[in-house]
């Protein structure tokens, strides 16, 4: 039926623009022969068209467009006839003979133009004439266009201040009054519209009045371009006019729109100063109309407007701008009781965004907003709609954006009030905000209450919120936001300990609700940024802060304790005994023995007990060896109490290689070049000695279980270690034990049982050359290894 209708349409505009078309071939004709009777006849047959009822708005503007060109050209006729001597009054009596009201009209109106370029009569009269006959249609479609076109062919000859139609006094007023006049009378038209034809085709009507609308708001522009329109008249007259229309035609279509034609059409200066009147009509339009979109457009004029000047400030103080918007928008939420979140957000969040930009110094007006919004919202709970949520996240997001310092958004009391009301998800996003800024900005938090205020606000990727799911969340997006968070916390500081140690004491409180998950992103940096301050206080007395201070070194290090301790309940033990080996590392600079004792002690518990998967017990005994060997605070019994664990532990490892290697690392527990008391040659040969038979073992083991004794990586390894401390001095350590060595490794690489391997063989080649390029250097170094043969 639709495809029917439209096939029908189609028809009866090529039928219409042949007629059209016809008739004008005439109108040319006598056009050409300078035939005044005929042009007028054939241009009303022509004109005739265009009093058809079959078609769509749209269809009929094609036929109008073709009407209108050759009415052109039937002005330009006109034009030359009053040239000629024709009396342009007679012409104007004689095209009022036409048979039908529309083509009467319409040449009326080409006439008209004509008249009031002559400057035979003043232009007021005759537009006032023309006007008041286009009353005379009064079908919606066809008085449209007919008063589109009055509008066209009049607007360069309004009686404007500087025009050439210029009358007498109050001239301006006549032209505004025609504008006015025309745009009431077309707008009833336009709404009118809607009551044509049966309620079943209402959705198919507003859509061929919204094509419609521009026919109508061209009127307002019109209004905008009259020179004499000042502040004055657009105040006491324009807008009151304009407004009464919007009000009263009670249309939602409508009022929106021309509402948007107002604020766009008219300059800021004046909506500044008739805010009152403008504001006032809100109230009034229809509940339907999205009021918040016209609001949001007017303040973000107003808000430009602000910032293209700060000459123009002083206005916005003036006439109470702030105080006008906030005032306007509780009446207009009050008046439309069913307006839904999103539009009330949508309101707050425009209204903060034209606060800050002109009032960026009234924190008090900001927060004034927010309450406000909270207020609102208090009886409505999480808010679930998606595009209510974006719009809250917009709100919040503006003092960051504005202010570019978190610590300034922390001052608005009602700010966190607002986050409350995201649900869990948003609240998470607008927590990466917020830490995404305090990163961009670099923002130093630097004391515990504003730590406090901002945990707070972030606490939806602190811990989980009242109804998280876990399952919910994608891994990756998850160690991105503990990532973040992880970040926030190295950026906190303060150059006084005792407060920095309140920020860590606030922050270790807040992630510690995290849970498992979370502990294993947000414990290494608490940790960290822990140590940092132990660094910065080692040295000082026991409590330089006084007796009644709970703050110390000690102290410190208990909470260091207690924080790790929370990682073996995920359980993390690896990473618990990393941090305990950082720790045992921080205490031994701060010459505290016991402290830095516990420390190990825990490590090695963790060791024993925690850690049974066979690569991570080589690389957490290489960080012991590792950590141990730095150590100078140890007394020799504690030190050797600890040395002689690791070493056992590293005879312990499962593979034989593994613990070759971890038994010659050992060798450097007892022999540390800065310190005089731990140099013990003796027993770093026996580390080298039993490295070199583990080694051995290996091969035998490989040779009975392959019939190879695989690669000699271990004794080129075992000879690096040798050289090592043979360098240092090590008086165990002999020419003679070295090149007993060597020959073994030749030997070996030479055996048909042996693998080869080119890695090992351009090792052992390097270390050779090593030996020579020694030898080359002349001196003590060169003498001593003068002696060796590679």
């Amino acid at each position: 039926m639709i495809a029917d209708g439209a096939e029908d349409e189609e028809k009866w505009l090529a039928a219409g623009i042949a007629g059209l078309q016809q008739n004008a071939f005439y109108m040319h004709r006598a056009l050409d022969s300078n035939n005044l009777r005929d042009a007028l006849k054939y241009s009303a047959q022509m004109l005739s068209e265009l009093r058809t009822s079959k078609l769509s708005p749209h269809k009929y503007y094609a036929l109008y467009m073709r009407a209108f060109d050759e009415l052109r050209k039937l002005e330009m006729f006109f034009r030359e006839e009053t040239r000629r001597g024709c009396s342009i009054i007679d012409l104007y009596e004689l095209v009022q003979h036409a048979g039908n009201i529309l083509p009467r009209l319409y040449l009326l109106c080409t006439v008209g133009s004509v008249y009031i370029k002559s400057k035979e009569a003043p232009a007021k009269d005759v537009l006032k004439d023309l006007v008041e006959m286009c009353r005379g249609i009064q079908n919606p479609v066809r008085g449209l266009f007919l008063r589109s076109y009055l509008s066209q062919v009049s607007r360069d000859k309004l009686p404007d201040i500087g025009s050439e139609y210029e009358g007498d006094a109050d001239t301006v007023t006549d032209a505004v009054e025609f504008v006015l006049q025309n745009f009431t009378e077309m707008n009833k038209l336009w709404v009118r519209m809607q009551h044509q034809g049966p309620s079943r085709e209402k959705e198919k009507r507003e859509k061929e009045r919204s094509e419609l609308r521009d026919l109508v708001g061209k009127n307002l522009h019109v209004l905008s371009q009259i020179e004499g329109v000042d502040l004055e008249m657009y105040k006491e007259t324009v807008l009151p006019r304009v407004l009464e229309q919007v009000v009263n035609c009670k249309d939602e279509l409508a009022q929106l729109y021309l509402m948007d034609c107002i604020i766009q059409v008219f300059p800021d200066e004046y909506h500044l100063q008739t805010l009152d009147i403008l504001l006032g009509a809100c109230p009034q339009l229809q509940p339907s109309v999205d009021i918040k979109t016209v609001l949001s457009q007017l303040m973000e004029r107003l808000s430009n407007y602000a910032a293209s000047s700060a000459e123009v400030l002083p206005e916005f103080l003036q006439v109470e701008a702030f105080s006008k918007l906030s005032n306007s928008i509780g009446k207009v939420i009050e008046a439309q009781v069913d307006m839904p979140v999103i539009g009330v957000v949508t309101l707050y969040s425009s209204l903060l965004k034209f606060t800050l930009h002109v009032h960026p110094d009234r924190l008090d007006y900001a927060d004034q907003v927010l309450g406000s919004c909270v207020k609102k919202l208090s009886n409505k709970g999480k808010i679930d709609d998606s595009r209510a949520t974006k719009q809250i996240v917009a709100l919040l997001s503006a003092p960051l954006e504005k202010y570019n310092d978190i610590v300034t958004a922390l001052k608005l009391s009602n700010y966190p009030h607002v986050m409350e009301y995201l649900d869990n998800a948003t609240n998470k996003v607008m927590a990466t905000v917020i830490i995404q800024s305090i990163m961009k900005n670099k923002t130093q938090i630097s004391t515990a209450d504003k730590v406090e205020a901002l945990f707070e606000l972030i606490k939806g990727l602190i811990k989980d919120l009242d109804g998280d799911l876990d399952d919910e969340l994608d891994e990756d997006d998850f160690a991105e936001e503990q990532n973040s968070v992880a970040r926030l916390i190295q950026m906190l500081y303060n150059d006084d300990p005792e407060e920095m140690f309140k920020i860590i004491s606030t922050v270790r409180k807040h992630i510690m609700t995290g849970g498992p998950k979370r502990l294993l992103f947000t414990t290494p940096p608490l940790v960290f940024s822990t140590l940092k301050l132990v660094r910065r206080v080692q040295g000082q007395d026991e409590n330089p802060f006084g007796d009644d201070s709970a703050f110390s070194p000690k102290k410190i290090f208990q909470l260091l304790n207690q924080t790790i301790e929370a990682l073996l309940i995920i359980p993390a033990p690896e990473l618990a005994l990393r941090l305990y080996l950082q720790c045992a590392e921080a205490a031994n600079d701060c010459d505290l023995e016991p402290v830095a004792y516990e420390f190990f002690t825990q490590a090695y518990i963790l060791y024993e007990e925690e850690i049974s998967d066979s690569k991570a017990q080589i690389t957490a005994l290489h960080l012991i060896i590792g950590t141990l060997q730095r150590m100078h605070v140890f007394g020799v019994e504690n030190r050797d109490t600890l040395t002689h664990k690791a070493t056992g532990y590293s005879a312990k490892l499962l593979k034989k290689p593994d613990q070759c290697r971890a038994v010659y690392a050992c060798a450097h527990l007892f022999w540390v070049d800065d310190q005089e008391n731990t140099k013990d040659g003796e027993r770093v040969l026996i580390c080298l000695k039993r490295a070199l038979r583990i080694a051995n073992a290996a091969q035998q083991m490989s040779n009975a279980a392959r019939g190879s004794t695989g690669s000699v990586t271990l004794f080129v390894e075992i000879l690096n270690k040798y050289l090592y401390f043979f360098e240092k001095g090590n008086p165990q350590i002999t020419v003679a034990s070295i090149q007993s060595l060597i020959e073994l490794i030749t030997n070996e690489m030479q055996s048909d049982s042996t693998t080869p391997d080119p890695a090992t063989d351009a090792f052992f080649a390097s270390t050779l050359r090593y030996i020579e390029f020694q030898k080359q250097k002349g001196g003590a170094v060169g003498e001593k290894y003068e002696p060796i043969k590679a």
